[in-house]
């Protein structure tokens, strides 16, 4: 069985961060490992509180999967803190990680912060340099990239600008009402739009944390990016078709909607 690694914060509503990754990771067919950034109080309505592991004991989670059982792939999560950003960086450099899926969170589903202002320059100087693929959304994009996504257009400029920055693929996601969830694909010079169509649920709790994960899920197992992108978008398309309801705010998708998993082939 191939195998991966989320590194995330964990959420106590289980519609994001590890317990995401980890639910996408075993449905997509792979063995979920798990190296916990940050313990959040959270719900469907918002985020209460963060509690960051030190930088010490992260070092020993990740230490403790890559000695034991080196992961196919690894994704990288909410990482709140400068110093954490650092620790990360250096193992998987240490270890030389392949197929690296860094999904920016910067900013929750409810909006709430997740991710401290000076942590953002050691995001872009430390972590993407080494990622295989990052997975902005559009307000993430604009950061990363300082430009405003406006358009398809905009997209791809924005797309072209951070990919050839950090020398690494990008997957901009068109989510945030630009388009109906087409998503642009950047690598290397390589271009290649995602159609989808918007399903209309209001549970969209944890996407970003999912569609990350199932791409690595499918680089663990060999596809190659595009055919993992498409896999991800495929499978995350069925959790939201599922139109689980829960919670008060925008509650999480249903990971298990295909308990006899097409995607774990």
């Amino acid at each position: 069985m191939r195998t991966a690694l989320t590194i995330a914060g964990s959420d106590s509503c289980s519609g994001a961060g590890i317990q995401a990754d980890i639910k996408t990771m075993t449905m997509n067919g792979v063995y979920a490992m798990s190296a916990i950034t940050s313990l959040t109080a959270q719900n469907t309505t918002g985020v209460r509180a963060i509690l960051d592991s030190t930088p010490e004991f992260l070092k020993e989670q990740i230490d403790a999967v890559f000695e034991d059982i080196y992961p196919d792939s690894v994704k990288i999560g909410m990482v709140s803190s400068a110093e954490l950003i650092k620790v990360i960086a250096e193992r998987l450099n240490y270890y030389k990680a392949r197929n690296i899926v860094v999904d920016p969170v910067m900013v929750a589903t409810s909006g709430s912060a997740l991710i401290k202002t000076d942590a953002v320059a050691t995001l872009e100087k430390e972590l993407l340099p080494v990622a295989s693929l990052i997975t902005p959304n559009i307000p993430e994009a604009e950061v990363l990239s300082g430009m405003t996504v406006k358009t398809r257009e905009d997209m791809q400029k924005s797309a072209r600008l951070i990919g050839d920055t950090y020398g690494c693929a990008v997957l901009l996601k068109g989510g945030h009402s630009i388009n109906d969830a087409t998503d642009f694909l950047y690598d290397r010079g390589k271009e290649k739009w995602f159609e989808g169509k918007r399903i209309n649920n209001p549970n969209t709790h944890g996407t970003g944390c999912t569609l990350s994960s199932a791409i690595a899920s499918n680089l663990a197992k060999g596809f190659s990016l595009e055919d993992s992108v498409a896999r991800a978008k495929e499978y995350i398309s069925g959790a939201l078709s599922a139109m689980l309801d829960l919670g008060k705010g925008s509650g999480p998708m249903n990971h298990a909607f295909d308990i006899n998993s097409q995607f774990a082939k």
